[in-house]
């Protein structure tokens, strides 16, 4: 099994430390332990709502060899109470793609300055992003990815307000044009149309081959439920559907849960009336 390290900064560390993005690589690259780790795992560097995490991706790109042997990969592992999702200031991935040849496993949180650039790399297995908000710049460069062992892509779609600029459209011509050939999880998650993106995921190619369907944390509704009953048996080879966080009836999840799959419906909502409007949210926006 493989060894695991995360690297933090406190709020103390970074207010009268002195502590930033541009100590944290020096630190990661100082610790003698950095050549038995296999996974990466970068918490706050310090105000990750005033630094963006650009020197710690320069850092890797610059040593490249002392990271070949890194096969996960987190950057922006933080809670809300260090810092809002949306408030993270990520960066540019493009250079980082050569500089770990071995990685299996990349997960990213927090959308705001993300870019991932030409992406292309034959050992990524899983790509996740978790955000309230994906860029439709992001998007794109996903699909036009070459990936060819990806297995697992989990993309928190999120809203506008935090940095959805997209639309369903924008997510069929990801799924119509992305080139995965062993992918065989699938996630469009935590979206507020996601009645909408289901039906787009449902009548993409890839139901015939993936072995899970995440469409959790989003404002899935019995539209959505209706949907997913009428065409998941003709893919047998789903094996899991995950949609936990959901606005389904008690009557819709009685009757999901009748197929023949490994079903999540946790977490179940009610949708909030106000001022003669109904309402529901997506799981993590802010």
């Amino acid at each position: 099994m493989g060894k695991t390290k995360k690297y933090a900064y406190d709020y103390e560390q970074y207010e009268s430390g002195g502590k930033s993005p541009a100590t944290m690589i020096e630190d990661i690259l100082a610790d003698p332990q950095l050549s038995e780790l296999t996974e990466l795992v970068i918490g706050d560097w310090g105000g990750g709502w005033e630094d963006s995490c650009q020197p710690i991706l320069d850092g890797i790109v610059k040593h490249a060899d002392r990271f070949t042997h890194i096969e996960k990969l987190f950057i922006g592992d933080m809670g809300f109470e260090e810092c809002e999702v949306s408030w993270i200031l990520q960066g540019n991935y493009g250079g980082l793609w050569a500089a770990v040849p071995h990685l299996k496993e990349l997960t990213i949180k927090g959308s705001t300055d993300l870019e991932l650039g030409e992406i292309s790399h034959s050992s990524l297995e899983a790509l996740t992003i978790i955000c309230g908000g994906l860029p439709s710049t992001v998007i794109k460069s996903i699909q036009e990815a070459q990936l060819p062992n990806l297995k697992k892509l989990l993309l928190y779609i999120g809203i506008e307000d935090y940095g959805f600029d997209g639309d369903v459209d924008t997510i069929k011509a990801l799924l119509e044009q992305m080139d995965f050939p062993k992918l065989e999880y699938l996630g469009i998650a935590d979206s507020e149309i996601q009645d909408e993106l289901t039906e787009a995921v449902l009548k993409s190619r890839y139901m015939g081959q993936i072995n899970t369907l995440d469409l959790s944390e989003g404002t899935l509704t019995d539209k959505g439920g209706a949907m997913l009953l009428e065409t998941l048996p003709a893919y047998p080879n789903i094996k899991r559907v995950d949609l936990h966080y959901h606005y389904l009836s008690d009557g819709m999840m009685d009757q999901l849960k009748g197929m023949s799959v490994e079903l999540d419906v946790s977490e179940q909502n009610e949708p909030e009336e106000y001022n003669g409007e109904i309402w529901m949210n997506a799981m993590l926006t802010e």
